[in-house]
């Protein structure tokens, strides 16, 4: 039987190694290879991996997808390509945006050049509902008009087209996905969800951006990834498709949630200076996932928010201690 194989950029971050331990578990599917290329910037963490470190259809490569010339190379070594690697927390950008511009829009371009100049035969792009920009009423089908707001947003659109126009210029078979917001375990604890829950399993207080009612989607990350291998098999050249969660809640509503959820109370909550340019409310319409590819969120938010809270509170080696790679140790550096 032949393999398919396939390059994981971003790999040992939190949605893209949730992709390949999926990949290479009991329950996926038999036919593939995996190569994870990853920087191992302060979000990955080596220990992300661990379940799959044994299989003999894994492989770790520590690089940069700004290199070229390391993209060349593994673009000639595989058939397609699933693409998470990315600068992804907004505040961080409004800090500073060249590092998100650097990887977010160059790296994907040299992706993108190395998968043309090889003939790698699909590239599978990540996105974010953070492109098309606050919305107040209604929900964001995949022909919205882009808009955003923060650098972060910003680096992530022009991603979107660049990746886009290599289809349409050169026949590139791309395909673009734009999730909402994630959540579940092995998340860096920065996110709204697992910061809150790691400093209140801690004691401590937790920062709540202005008045609390900016409304996200919330999608579980086994949801997520059941889309992208979706996208990946079914989909077609040069379609986006949006890919939510359905439980749409203000971070008022999800903060108490989670003081609840780790036995705490408001007290616990410190009111702090809205962030700048803070999108008001993200929704996308995810019906042609569902039509085309019959994609369908299947995590009771309950559930999968009990069982999120469960891990960090049982796993604070996995979290708290970020594990790099040792090239002697197996990985290969470059």
């Amino acid at each position: 039987m032949s393999q398919t194989r396939i390059l994981v950029t971003g790999g040992a971050g939190f949605i893209g190694s949730h992709y390949v331990r999926t990949l290479l578990g009991p329950l996926g599917p038999d036919d593939v290879t995996v190569t994870v290329l990853d920087a191992f910037t302060y979000a990955a963490n080596l220990a992300n991996l661990d379940p799959v470190a044994d299989s003999d259809r894994y492989r770790l490569v520590v690089g940069d997808i700004c290199d070229a010339g390391l993209a060349d190379r593994l673009m000639a070594e595989h058939d397609q390509v699933v693409h998470f690697a990315a600068e992804s927390h907004v505040d961080r950008s409004l800090a500073s945006a060249t590092e998100f511009v650097r990887s977010n829009v160059l790296g994907t371009q040299t992706l993108l050049d190395a998968a043309l100049r090889n003939g790698v035969g699909r590239f599978v792009h990540i996105s974010t509902d953070e492109v098309y920009g606050s919305i107040a009423a209604g929900s964001c089908s995949e022909e919205q008009p882009l808009h955003p707001n923060s650098p972060y947003a910003a680096s992530k659109a022009s991603s979107d087209l660049i990746a886009l126009a290599y289809h349409r210029s050169h026949g590139l078979d791309v395909r673009v996905t734009r999730c909402s917001n994630n959540y579940g375990h092995h998340q860096f604890p920065e996110k709204i969800i697992p910061l809150f829950v790691t400093r209140l399993l801690a004691g401590k207080k937790v920062p709540l951006y202005g008045d609390g009612l900016n409304v996200r989607d919330w999608l579980h990350v086994d949801d997520h990834i059941r889309a992208v291998e979706l996208v990946r098999t079914q989909g077609r050249a040069g379609e986006v498709y949006n890919v939510g969660g359905g439980t749409e809640l203000d971070n008022r509503g999800l903060t108490g949630l989670l003081l609840e959820a780790c036995g705490a109370d408001w007290d616990s909550v410190e009111y702090v200076t809205d962030r700048k340019g803070h999108d008001r409310r993200y929704s996308v319409d995810w019906r042609k996932a569902h039509v085309e590819l019959g994609y369908k969120p299947q995590t009771d938010f309950a559930e999968g928010l009990a069982e999120t809270v469960a891990w960090y509170r049982d796993n604070p080696g996995v979290w708290g201690r970020a594990v790099r790679p040792d090239p002697a140790a197996g990985a290969e550096a470059c």
